[in-house]
């Protein structure tokens, strides 16, 4: 894929602070790679811009909108807590953990349980956990789930406190209650319309990352999977993902490169690899 400089990596930035997927306007998502990637790369100074340009678009209700001007917080929320606090601000940090503690997917709230409740439907053992949702209001999927359980376990690790860890807790047992049959993980159910779901390389690459620490058959059969992904795979974010969830648990060997051919043509993508080879020099900001 090849490593972007930092040079480039900044040549990229928008006028505004931000930046965009590719080119164009700036959004939330890649600019907090973009910074992530340069705070692991040891550039704060390169990445204040960018951190003004996040902290200047949080919303009222302490979480984040996919870009500047759109009204309603989004899972990139989960992203923005992964900056670390004296570098985002203590205060907008504070509230960004505290829109992910009050999220949950729709499927977990009062008001639906109590419908399906009076429509006399059992709930689903899946539905047992309450994960995260893309978008408040409608049902938690694996992807959103995953970061924000990195983002809280980074939290907990830093302020420990009883609601962070019945949250990461609770986002555990959803994604082992959604893991596939053969092991690793879909983008939601792990059945659908009466089949079984395959589980996607991304995916499983993030939940991985987000059960570091949680060893059991249910994870091991999950790195099984992974580790098979790893040598299929020729998507960038993909094998990103895997490499993350991978470093998690120390199971990417140590020989692995990437495969000749593998493209990254977004900014996250790009930034995230920078990322991956933050982590395996030993910068971390992830996990702790």
């Amino acid at each position: 894929m090849g490593i972007m400089s930092i040079e480039e990596l900044v040549g990229k930035q928008n006028l505004d602070g931000g930046w965009p997927y590719v080119r164009g306007a700036s959004w939330t998502e890649p600019t907090v790679y973009a910074a992530l990637a340069l705070l692991a790369a040891g550039e704060a100074e390169y990445a204040r811009r960018g951190l003004r340009w996040i902290a200047g678009n949080q919303r009222a209700d302490g979480g984040w909108p996919a870009q500047a001007g759109i009204d309603q917080s989004t899972w990139v929320t989960a992203l923005v807590a992964l900056l670390p606090p004296e570098q985002l601000g203590q205060e907008a940090h504070r509230r960004a953990i505290a829109w992910l503690l009050g999220m949950t997917g729709e499927e977990s709230t009062l008001t639906y349980r109590m419908r399906e409740w009076l429509l006399g439907n059992t709930r689903p053992a899946d539905q047992e956990f309450a994960g995260w949702p893309w978008v408040p209001g409608t049902a938690a999927w694996v992807g959103p789930t995953s970061l924000a359980m990195l983002a809280l376990e980074k939290e907990y690790s830093r302020r420990p406190r009883a609601d962070v860890r019945r949250r990461v807790v609770e986002g555990r047992e959803f994604l082992v209650r959604r893991m596939c049959h053969g092991g690793g993980w879909n983008h939601g159910s792990a059945r659908a319309l009466g089949y079984e779901s395959r589980p996607y390389p991304e995916t499983t690459g993030q939940a991985l990352a987000a059960l570091r620490g949680v060893r059991s058959p249910e994870v091991d059969k999950a790195l099984t999977v992974a580790r098979r992904f790893l040598a299929e795979c020729r998507s960038a974010e993909a094998l990103n993902w895997l490499r993350l969830g991978l470093l998690a648990h120390d199971e990417l060997p140590e020989s692995y490169c990437v495969p000749p051919g593998v493209t990254s043509r977004t900014l996250p993508d790009r930034s995230l690899e920078m990322l991956v080879s933050a982590v395996q020099e030993g910068s971390d900001l992830f996990w702790g």
